[in-house]
C-alpha cells in the first residue's frame, strides 16, 4: 500500500466522503473551498487506473500510430471465435437491433472502409464501422442483406410475432395468420442467413417456400389441436412447441440446395477445397440447435409468467395489458438470448479431413488435416 495525500475536486470529494468510493479513501477534508483527501493506494485502486488509462488509450488511439503488425485485421471479427466469450461479444455488436437505425449512407461508408482504412480513424472508430459492415453484409458473398433478413432484425421482429402467437394461441385464424406470419420470416431469415452463394432458381426458392411454411404451420395447428384439453399452462407451452416442430422443418427445407450440392470447405485462409454434402448436414444441424435454444428463453418463460399473471383480476380483464406486456417481455429476453444461441457454435468452424467423404479426403489430405467451412446463421 501506498499513503497520498490528494488535492480532489470538491463535487467528486463530497460524493467520497458519502460513501462513492470505499476503497482509497481515509479522510476527508475542506479548507476554504478545497477539497482534500487522504488517500491509500491499494492494488485494486492501481489496477482500476490502469485499466482506466489503457481503456482511454485504445478510443483514442490512431490505427496510423499504431506499428503495422499491431493494426486491426478487420477481415476477421473483433474478438476470438473459438471462445464461446469471444463469439458472443462479436454478435453482441453485429446483433445489436440498434444496427438496424444505421442510414444507407452509413452502410455504404463503412462498406468502402472494409476495402480501403482511413489511417486517421481511432482504433475504436475502425471497429465501430466493421461492426456495421457485418451486421448488413453477407460474410461469403459480400452482398448487402435485406433488412428484415439481418440478425440484427430478429428481436424487433420475432418480439412482434412471438406477442402474437402468445396472444392468439387459442384462435384459430389468429393461429394460422401468426404461425403464417412467423415462418415467412423464418424463411427470410434463413435464405438470406444461408453459406455462401447458394444458386437456386425463382421456381426452386418458391418450392422450398411453400414447402417449409406449409409444412410447419400444419405442425402448429395439429400440435394445437392434440393439447387443447390439457392444462392451460400446457396450452400456453405450445407456440414453442410448434416453432422448434417449425424450424426443424423450415431451416433444412430453405437450406435444402446446401444438402443437395454441399457446402464449400477451405483452408483456414479462405482458399476453396471442395465441396461437402456431409459438411451440410453438420451446419444445418447447429443453425437448427440454435433457433430453437433461441425460442425457447421467451417461448417458455413468457407464457409462465403471463399464465400466473392471469389470475390477477385487473389483468385478466385487460386483454390489450395482456398483449403488451408479453411483446414486452418477449423483447427483453430476445435481446439477451440472440446474440447468447448465436455464439453456441462458431459461424465459421471446422473439420478433420477425415470426417468428410471419401472422395474429399483422398484430393485434399496432402494438403491439410483440417478445413473449415461458413455455417450459416
Amino acid at each position: 500500500m501506498v499513503m497520498g495525500f490528494a488535492l480532489v475536486n470538491s463535487k467528486a470529494g463530497a460524493a467520497c466522503a458519502v460513501g462513492g468510493c470505499s476503497v482509497c479513501i481515509l479522510g476527508f477534508y475542506r479548507v476554504s473551498g478545497f477539497s482534500f483527501a487522504l488517500v491509500i493506494r491499494t492494488p485494486r485502486l492501481r489496477w482500476i487506473e490502469r485499466q482506466r488509462d489503457g481503456l482511454y488509450r485504445k478510443m483514442t488511439e490512431l490505427v496510423k500510430s499504431l506499428p503495422a503488425s499491431k493494426r486491426p485485421d478487420i477481415s476477421k471479427p473483433r474478438w476470438p471465435q473459438n471462445t464461446y466469450e469471444g463469439r458472443l461479444r462479436h454478435y453482441w455488436a453485429t446483433a445489436n437491433p440498434l444496427n438496424l437505425f444505421h442510414t444507407t449512407a452509413e452502410i455504404e461508408a463503412a462498406r468502402r472502409i472494409k476495402g480501403k482504412v482511413d489511417e486517421k480513424m481511432t482504433v475504436e472508430e475502425l471497429w465501430r464501422w466493421k461492426h456495421i459492415y457485418d451486421s448488413a453484409y453477407h460474410p461469403d458473398t459480400g452482398r448487402k442483406m435485406p433488412l428484415i433478413g439481418r440478425m440484427s432484425a430478429q428481436v424487433p421482429c420475432n418480439m412482434i410475432i412471438t406477442g402474437g402467437l402468445l396472444t392468439c394461441y387459442q384462435r384459430l385464424p389468429g393461429l394460422v395468420f401468426w404461425h403464417w406470419t412467423n415462418q415467412s420470416f423464418n424463411a427470410l431469415v434463413n435464405w438470406t442467413n444461408r453459406s455462401g452463394d447458394s444458386k437456386i432458381t425463382n421456381m426452386g426458392l418458391l418450392r422450398a417456400y411453400c414447402a417449409a411454411t406449409g409444412g410447419a404451420v400444419t405442425a402448429a395447428l395439429g400440435l394445437n389441436a392434440c393439447v387443447k384439453n390439457f392444462h392451460p399452462l400446457i396450452n400456453r407451452l405450445v407456440p414453442f412447441i410448434a416453432i422448434a416442430v417449425a424450424n426443424a422443418i423450415n431451416i433444412p427445407l430453405m437450406r435444402s440446395i446446401e444438402l443437395q450440392k454441399g457446402i464449400d470447405v477451405a483452408e483456414e485462409n479462405g482458399r476453396k477445397l471442395g465441396v461437402s454434402r456431409k459438411v451440410a448436414f453438420i451446419a444445418i444441424a447447429e443453425v437448427t440447435i440454435s433457433r430453437i435454444a433461441m425460442a425457447a428463453p421467451y417461448m417458455v418463460l413468457t407464457p409462465i409468467v403471463a399464465h400466473y399473471m392471469m389470475k390477477k383480476p385487473w389483468y385478466a380483464s385487460r386483454r390489450w395489458v395482456n398483449a403488451i406486456f408479453q411483446t414486452a417481455l418477449c423483447g427483453a429476453v430476445l435481446a439477451f438470448s440472440t446474440p447468447m444461441c448465436c455464439a453456441l457454435f462458431p459461424q465459421w468452424s471446422s473439420i478433420e479431413v477425415n470426417k468428410l467423404e471419401k472422395n474429399l479426403q483422398e484430393s485434399i489430405a496432402k494438403q491439410t488435416a483440417i478445413v473449415y467451412y461458413n455455417k450459416g446463421l
